[in-house]
């Protein structure tokens, strides 16, 4: 299946995550606006439907960043950086031929400081992630790229725009799908790479010496969140947990032994296509979970899979939250009582939930980042970052670049 999913994705992508809202039926719809030749760059608040170029409910674009004022092609991850010394913000934007970096202090007035170069050649996924001052950044199907190194606290001060090199590459891998980071702890867990198809361990707490610390290799891993375990269960108190993505399956894993990891649970549900991406609520009670091809295989609505996850060993399916569109599902992120979710040609959408084991959970705004079309195709909003400081939100859009956004 995973497969079949690369292929698709080159073939269409190549060439190209509180307001007490109840419900989505009286939003706009997204893709109502027809395409321009130029999509405006803003600002522009979100009035009346429309922010500019784009549908919009309840979010208002800052600044849009295209692909070509970063020397880009098509764009992929998106993750945030904030300078403690000065607090500064910045986008770290993946592209096919790499990775930009944008001051996004001012939202309305960003900075391109330039670009960290692929460590191989282009490729059309790129993941980037971040530990104290350092990105670390990963690719697939890029041959032997490694994981790049790079000290962030080189963007400050710069006069122009520079073109980089990587600190350090780790060689321990040659190409990588995705990249997860527990702060908490200092360790890295690449998956899908050609060395572990599991979860590669890395030890970074220094943080421009990775070292490879284990292996975890039962079932191949599309991508996957580790955290310093704060929920319920007894049983795994002051443990370190993976929720992980497996392509047909979930898997949650105890890897606080970096040696002797243990699968706790692998659990799968109806209409399952392809997991490929999840984030816990911040209480680790419950997991969100996004299946990137079950609207193409089954014909649903752009649908979130909910799980009580309050016992490990024995996940428990809650409910779908289907919405009103029909796009395709690719990366959500937690904040708060707030899912931010990438549904690539719908663009961005904020959920809210509050119990969610009575299904509460409800769309509260959106910004459609690809205009005129919300059909199940590998285009528009690849991922998102909220978590800045500032409250800025950061979109990554495969053909329309970085968004700069904010919640009215």
């Amino acid at each position: 299946m995973k497969s079949v999913i690369l292929l698709l994705c080159l073939s269409l992508v190549a060439g190209c995550g509180g307001g007490g809202f109840s419900g989505t039926s009286s939003l706009p719809a997204p893709g109502s606006l027809p395409p321009p030749a130029v999509l405006s760059t803003g600002p522009e608040a979100c009035a009346s439907g429309s922010a500019g170029d784009f549908s919009c409910f309840g979010i208002s674009l800052r600044k849009r960043v295209p692909l070509e004022e970063m020397n880009g092609t098509a764009g992929n991850d998106i993750w945030g950086w904030v300078d403690e010394q000065t607090g500064n913000e910045y986008a770290l934007m993946g592209m096919t031929n790499g990775t930009a970096f944008v001051d996004v202090t001012d939202p309305e007035n960003p900075m391109f400081l330039g670009k960290l170069p692929t460590q191989t050649v282009s490729s059309v996924w790129r993941d980037i992630k971040v530990y104290e001052d350092y990105a670390y950044i990963v690719a697939d199907g890029a041959g032997a790229h490694g994981m790049q190194v790079f000290d962030l606290t080189r963007l400050r001060n710069l006069a122009a725009p520079q073109t980089f090199s990587a600190d350090v590459v780790y060689g321990n891998f040659g190409n990588a799908h995705n990249l997860a980071i527990n702060e908490n702890t200092g360790f890295a867990y690449a998956v899908g790479t050609d060395t572990c198809r599991g979860l590669h361990i890395i030890d970074i707490t220094i943080p421009n010496n990775p070292m490879m610390a284990g292996c975890h290799s039962i079932f191949s891993v599309h991508d996957t969140q580790c955290v310093s375990y704060l929920g319920p269960d007894t049983d795994h108190a002051d443990s370190e947990i993976c929720a992980s993505s497996a392509g047909d399956r979930i898997e949650i894993v105890d890897v606080t032994i970096k040696g002797a990891t243990v699968s706790l649970s692998s659990t799968m549900y109806a209409q399952l296509a392809y997991v490929h991406q999840a984030w816990l609520t911040e209480d680790h009670l419950f997991l969100l979970v996004g299946d990137e091809i079950d609207e193409l295989n089954f014909a649903v609505p752009t649908r979130t899979h909910v799980f009580d996850v309050s016992d490990l060993d024995a996940p428990v399916y809650v409910f779908a939250y289907d919405a009103a569109t029909s796009s395709i599902d690719h990366n959500l992120y937690v904040l708060g009582t707030r899912v931010f979710q990438a549904n690539y040609t719908s663009g961005l959408h904020v959920l809210e939930f509050d119990n969610l084991a009575n299904n509460a959970l409800a769309e509260i705004a959106f910004f459609d980042t690809f205009p005129g079309s919300e059909a199940a195709e590998f285009d528009g909003a690849w991922s998102v970052y909220p978590y800045l400081p500032s409250g800025t939100i950061l979109v990554s859009d495969i053909s329309n670049g970085l968004f700069i956004l904010s919640l009215q």
